[in-house]
């Protein structure tokens, strides 16, 4: 299991998850047709998570700190303003609603069960795996943040 630490980055797992979710949705009863609340819930999901993504990205090039999450060793200073004072990982928590909103759009609840099992590798595969080199490179200062910051929200 711990080669898959690190292996795949977050957006290609979230793009393999949404198209399981597109995959397996034409296969199970619709729920309902998307309503006008559910539009505007689908665009909220959205919005958010595309906005907390480029809060992040616009966070780490003003730090001038890679945005790369396969190599978290080269992380030449640690990111603890803007969104970062609020969680952790917005980018990921970004990826988590774009792909509950998709997963709404599908009107179906299977895709819904699959959110978990992306927070799951997540946390597992590429945030655990992060947070120790990064509590490696940069000790009490990141140790300090991890405990006062949530992982996710």
């Amino acid at each position: 299991m711990k080669r898959l630490e690190l292996l795949i980055p977050p957006p290609l797992v979230a793009m393999l998850i949404g198209l399981l979710m597109w995959l397996i949705s034409p296969n199970l009863p619709t729920l309902a047709q998307l309503g006008l609340m559910d539009k505007i819930l689908v665009g909220c999901c959205v919005t958010a998570g595309l906005g907390l993504d480029l809060m992040a990205l616009t966070s780490f090039i003003r730090r001038r700190t890679t945005i790369n999450p396969m190599t978290p060793e080269k992380t030449s200073r640690l990111v603890k303003t803007g969104i970062y004072r609020h969680t952790r990982n917005p980018m990921y928590v970004g990826l988590l609603l774009n792909l509950a909103g998709w997963a709404i759009y599908l009107t179906h609840v299977l895709p819904l069960l699959l959110l978990p099992i992306f927070v799951y590798y997540l946390n597992r595969f590429q945030i655990e795996p992060e947070e120790q080199r990064l509590a490696e490179r940069f000790g009490t200062e990141f140790t300090s943040y991890r405990d006062s910051v949530p992982r996710w929200l």
